[in-house]
């Protein structure tokens, strides 16, 4: 079973989990690899291939609010633990003789199943880099970085001035000078916005630094924030696992 993050680096929206189970003995989808080196059309194309292909997936989310409420690394514990729910309920035989490879280096998805109170749970393993050497969890970035960017584009009718169509919530410059002029929206992370290493200090250029994310692909590993940018809560034990976002 492989499990990979999206939207950990951007600034609007949640962040997703995706967790692949396959069998080996299936013939992997062809051009499947890490999610950010496809083409969006490619992604599109891929995802229900991954589905097919895929023994059981799900995709989790924790939305923007639950970001600032509980800090980023349990909220993605939050989105994995709901990832793990949906297999359960498809009838995943989950127990600790499943392995699942965790694509980075930081586990953040133990605290999140144990504060979900789920008690069925596998035996998880990091790897760095897993997303480019490990189809289920290449299958586990596309299936995660499709179902978020298509809830981003969802919203764009209701916040035009933004463009989540083309940046998907990431940091863009066009995204920044929007925020600039019309203020932020109900979506985006508030406490990030605040932070002045990301917003309220400009560079030399006048620029914020929010706009070295020109390239939204690369925004989840390279520019995400490391685990104590954000504290995380106590509070996250009263957190409703049902899906936040629609």
């Amino acid at each position: 079973m492989g499990c990979d993050e999206v939207g950990r680096g951007a600034i609007a929206g949640p962040v997703a989990v995706g967790l692949c189970v396959v069998d080996l003995a299936r013939r992997i989808p062809r051009g499947l690899k890490d999610s950010k080196l496809l083409p969006e059309k490619r992604r599109v194309e891929l995802s229900p291939q991954v589905s097919r292909w895929a023994v059981h997936s799900a995709v989790g989310m924790a939305s923007n609010e639950e970001i600032d409420a509980y800090g980023l690394t349990a909220a993605l514990g939050l989105a994995g633990a709901r990832a793990l729910l949906r297999l359960l309920e498809q009838g995943f035989p989950c127990s600790e003789e499943a392995v699942l490879i965790l694509d980075g280096k930081h586990d953040y998805l133990t605290a999140g199943l144990v504060r979900a109170g789920i008690a069925e749970r596998p035996r998880i393993t990091t790897r760095i880099k897993a997303d480019m050497t490990c189809a289920s969890v290449s299958g586990a970035s596309v299936l995660a970085k499709v179902q978020r960017d298509n809830l981003m584009i969802g919203h764009h009718d209701d916040h035009p001035h933004y463009g989540w169509v083309s940046n998907k919530g990431y940091g863009s410059s066009a995204h920044w000078a929007a925020i600039d002029e019309f203020g932020a929206s109900d979506l985006h992370r508030h406490t990030w916005l605040r932070t002045p290493s990301l917003f309220d200090l400009e560079d030399e250029s006048g620029q914020h630094p929010g706009d070295t994310l020109s390239d939204p692909e690369d925004a989840d590993e390279d520019a995400g924030y490391e685990d104590d940018d954000l504290a995380d809560s106590d509070e996250l034990d009263d957190a409703d696992l049902g899906s936040p976002v629609s």
